[in-house]
């Protein structure tokens, strides 16, 4: 199985920014499409920034850094950004509705035998990829953030997914530097069922008093030997999306999945992490 050489990437967001960088990287022609153009711009140059970064710490060469630049484009335009396409990895919001329709822009406009990959992190791969024609070429891709430094990819199988399908969405994530995971179209998968418990019982200690938000992180990644606490994670992925996963994982697999209150105050408070500067921790400002 080869990797594919043109990767297209629809959403511009943390995830979907990480994608395009670790595709790009690889030597994919990698097109970042959204319809928000101050996402897109906000994405490119958040990505031009990591490219620096990485040559100053001597990560990346300077002709590597000037191939990625010259292989990466962004547009607005989802139809012409699938045009020819091996990959497509749609990293959208959690909204069925909203997937549904990127992946049939996508399966009209890229390659007849493009991999239409799904970056959902606890959602039906199945469901997902059933809004296909040919639902064999549909497969869950599930990438970590910060997407350049977490070495992980969980493919997730659909009911409807080809043997070839996740064999080549397997080389695709480790043309890009991934390790590869395979785990059937359950929910929650086998990282977010297991991380969405420890984020959820973080909150709820903090809402109980158990001990202040700094003492929990540094209790689990001390004690536990985590790189991160489960606050400090919450923050990173955004509370708004950590309440939408657990709604789904409390619908589906039971009690033990209901958010807290407090973390419901949270993101009414918009108070949903990095990305606004203020979660359950501080930060300096928003990231961007």
């Amino acid at each position: 199985m080869h990797a594919p050489q043109e990767v297209t990437v629809i959403g511009a967001g943390v995830m979907g920014r990480g994608i395009a960088y670790v595709a790009a990287v690889s030597g994919a022609r990698t097109r970042l499409a959204d319809l928000d153009e101050a996402q897109l711009d906000a994405a490119l140059h958040r990505i031009h920034a990591d490219l620096e970064v990485g040559a100053d710490r001597g990560k990346l060469d300077a002709e590597l850094v000037e191939r990625t630049h010259g292989l990466l484009e962004t547009t607005t335009d989802l139809a012409s950004a699938c045009e020819g396409a091996e990959l497509v990895v749609e990293a959208v919001v959690e909204r069925m509705d909203v997937k549904h329709e990127v992946l049939r822009i996508a399966e009209a406009h890229a390659d007849p035998t493009a991999v239409l990959a799904t970056n959902t992190s606890a959602m039906s791969i199945t469901e997902i990829i059933a809004a296909l024609e040919r639902p064999e070429r549909g497969v869950g891709m599930h990438f970590f953030n910060p997407v350049p430094k977490m070495k992980l990819c969980e493919l997730i199988r659909g009911l409807q997914t080809a043997p070839e399908t996740l064999d080549r969405a397997e080389s695709a994530a480790r043309a890009m530097g991934k390790q590869t995971v395979r785990v059937e179209d359950l929910p929650g998968f086998a990282t977010s069922r297991i991380n969405a418990l420890i984020g959820n019982e973080g909150m709820r200690m903090l809402e109980e008093g158990v001990a202040s938000a700094e003492d929990i992180d540094t209790a689990v990644k001390l004690g536990l030997n985590h790189p991160m606490g489960p606050l400090e994670m919450g923050d990173l992925v955004g509370w708004d999306t950590r309440l939408d996963i657990l709604e789904y994982l409390e619908g589906t697999l039971g009690e033990r999945f209901r958010p807290t209150n407090l973390h419901r105050r949270l993101v009414a408070a918009g108070r949903l992490g990095r990305k606004t500067g203020h979660g359950v921790h501080r930060y300096d400002e928003p990231a961007g």
